[in-house]
């Protein structure tokens, strides 16, 4: 074997032959120089399909958590408002909120900064608007949107998905005073 200068044997580098373009690998094998090419687009296939996942995977979770968060905000508000409670009016000391922005207020701050877009309350008796009386059954629904961050799912989704949730008790026994 013999040694030349500026060999890929002594420096240790896979240079192409100046005569041929083709690389020398260390196994033997010999490429050209235009499957470099290859390799790059390939790559980019595959890294780009890897995203794609990775995205819709995100976006998979974050569905899931939206409607779990509403289900429980939802829950939430329907067993406060099964009680006949008022809470404290934050914007005025010392005064209630009515029942139904009560009811309101529980199922936004379950629902732990997600964009509720809706809340209705109903009731059988009181219809739109009434959390009912002792005994009444309380009907209480959230809408929510939830953005998307993968373009594909977006443009199926015109942007966001939409959730609705709802859920019925029927409220317990309580001094009919504290129904409005």
């Amino acid at each position: 074997m013999s040694i030349q200068s500026g060999s890929s044997l002594i420096s240790g580098e896979r240079q192409p032959d100046i005569r041929t373009g083709i690389l020398d690998n260390r196994d033997g094998g010999r490429r050209t120089a235009s499957t470099r090419g290859n390799t790059l687009v390939e790559s980019a296939i595959v890294i780009s399909l890897f995203f794609f996942l990775m995205f819709a995977v995100v976006d998979m979770a974050t569905l899931f958590y939206a409607q779990t968060t509403l289900q429980d905000a939802v829950r939430e508000a329907g067993r406060y408002a099964i009680t006949g409670n008022h809470q404290q009016d934050p914007g005025n000391p010392g005064q209630q909120l009515s029942r139904v922005n009560s009811i309101i207020a529980v199922a936004r701050q379950a629902a732990m900064g997600l964009n509720i877009s809706s809340i209705q309350v109903s009731s059988i008796s009181g219809g739109n608007g009434s959390a009912g009386g002792p005994g009444d059954t309380v009907t209480v629904s959230l809408t929510s949107s939830v953005p998307l961050l993968t373009p594909f799912f977006s443009q199926m989704f015109h942007g966001a998905f939409t959730f609705t949730v709802s859920t019925r008790f029927k409220n317990e026994s309580f001094p009919p005073g504290q129904t409005n």
